[in-house]
């Protein structure tokens, strides 16, 4: 299973991104989940708003961040990178500028936040592979719109406010649930994983991957400490 860790892009700087792209690799981090940040990011935690507010202030330029995305890319050659775009960002940087960036950089996985369905569309006509995200309690529309996608499938990886499906309690058996409907794309879990028994949870239900954000954040100020944890989260994939 992939350990995928979250990487604040632009913060403090692009070049501590890139810094922190090697050491995310280095300590075994198999895919680096990477933002484009928002200037209204209003599906993040505070933590990933608040760092991508910051970058802004810091580089309000999107083509500075791009460039460090190569970079990270030319880097770390065995790492696989996920991009996160809300719609307002690529609307910013503009819609063909953006998708030649993907195309060109073989950036073809994306995390894309935002209702511009048209948009979404002209993505993935252009080969971009979009993900989707399911919440624990399989609502039909989301797996619906799973279905149709031909990008990953990013499932909560555990329940918030009770969203429980009575048929459907645990991740193990949302994720068969998905696999029975036909989807045969990765499934990589996230939201809420924090620790080593989380990810053994993830790595039980048959997931393909799981998603680590706020536990490496919050350790960027210790670096012996983040690569210990990476580490340690990778060693519960295995």
């Amino acid at each position: 299973m992939k350990l995928i860790c979250y990487l604040s892009n632009g913060y403090p700087t692009i070049k501590d991104s890139i810094e922190m792209a090697r050491i995310y690799t280095e300590s075994g981090c198999d895919i680096i989940e990477i933002d484009l940040p928002s200037r209204d990011p209003y599906l993040e935690s505070e933590l990933i708003a608040s760092r991508m507010k910051k970058a802004l202030e810091t580089c309000n330029d999107y083509n500075k961040y791009m460039e460090g995305i190569i970079r990270i890319k030319e880097n770390n050659p065995s790492t696989k990178i996920l991009l996160l775009s809300y719609d307002n960002t690529i609307n910013e940087i503009g819609e063909d500028k953006f998708i030649k960036f993907c195309i060109d950089n073989n950036i073809k996985d994306l995390i894309f936040i935002g209702e511009n369905n048209e948009l979404l569309n002209k993505l993935i006509q252009n080969g971009i592979k979009t993900s989707c995200y399911v919440q624990f309690h399989l609502p039909e529309n989301e797996v619906e719109k799973a279905l149709k996608s031909n990008g990953f499938v990013y499932m909560q990886a555990k329940p918030t406010k009770n969203n429980i499906n009575k048929k459907y309690s645990t991740l193990k058996d949302c994720i068969a649930k998905l696999k029975s409907l036909g989807i045969d794309r990765e499934i990589y879990c996230g939201v809420g994983v924090r620790d080593i028994d989380d990810v053994k949870m993830v790595k039980e239900a048959d997931a393909d991957g799981v998603f680590v954000g706020s536990a490496i954040l919050k350790l960027y100020n210790n670096v012996p400490e983040l690569k210990k944890r990476i580490a340690e989260l990778k060693s519960a994939t295995i």
